[in-house]
C-alpha cells in the first residue's frame, strides 16, 4: 500500500516549518520530496514528515547542516533494509551515533541551565513588579 502524499503546504502546517525552510532543506539535501505531481509540485509522505521533524528537533541544539546531514545518513544507513551494512560498519555507525547522542545530551544540559537562569530572571522581575504595586 502506497503512503499518502501531501503537498508542501500541508507538510508545513504539520511540522510548524515554513515553506521556505522546507525548500531550503531540500536544496541542501536533507529532505528530498518522495515524488512530484504531474504539475511539478513537491509531494511528501509521512516518512518525509518524520524526517523533517527530526531535523526540527535538532535545530535548538545548534547542529549544523553538515552535522544534520551526517546524522541522518547514519540513521538511514542503520535502518536500511535493502543494503545491510556489515557488522563492522554497523559498529562504526553506532559509535558515531553515540557520539552525536553525547553531544545532544550535553547541549540539552546547557539549554536547561540557560532556561533555569531565564526563569530565575523572570521570577525576579515578577517579584519586583509585585512589590511596587
Amino acid at each position: 500500500m502506497a503512503e499518502r502524499q501531501m503537498q508542501i503546504g500541508e507538510v508545513a502546517e504539520r511540522t510548524g516549518l515554513s515553506l521556505r525552510t522546507i525548500r531550503h532543506y531540500e536544496d541542501v539535501g536533507l529532505v528530498i520530496p518522495s515524488a512530484r505531481s504531474k504539475g511539478g509540485f513537491r509531494l511528501y509522505t509521512d516518512t518525509d514528515v518524520e524526517r523533517l521533524m527530526v531535523i526540527r528537533r535538532m535545530k535548538p541544539l545548534d547542529f549544523s547542516l553538515e552535522e544534520m546531514r551526517d546524522l541522518l545518513e547514519i540513521t538511514d544507513r542503520l535502518s536500511a533494509t535493502d543494503d545491510h551494512p556489515s557488522a563492522a560498519e554497523r559498529e562504526r555507525l553506532r559509535e558515531r551515533l553515540d557520539a552525536y547522542r553525547k553531544v545532544a545530551d550535553a547541549r540539552c544540559e546547557t539549554l536547561r541551565a540557560r532556561l533555569m537562569a531565564a526563569e530565575d530572571f523572570a521570577a525576579t522581575l515578577r517579584r519586583r513588579f509585585d512589590t511596587r504595586t
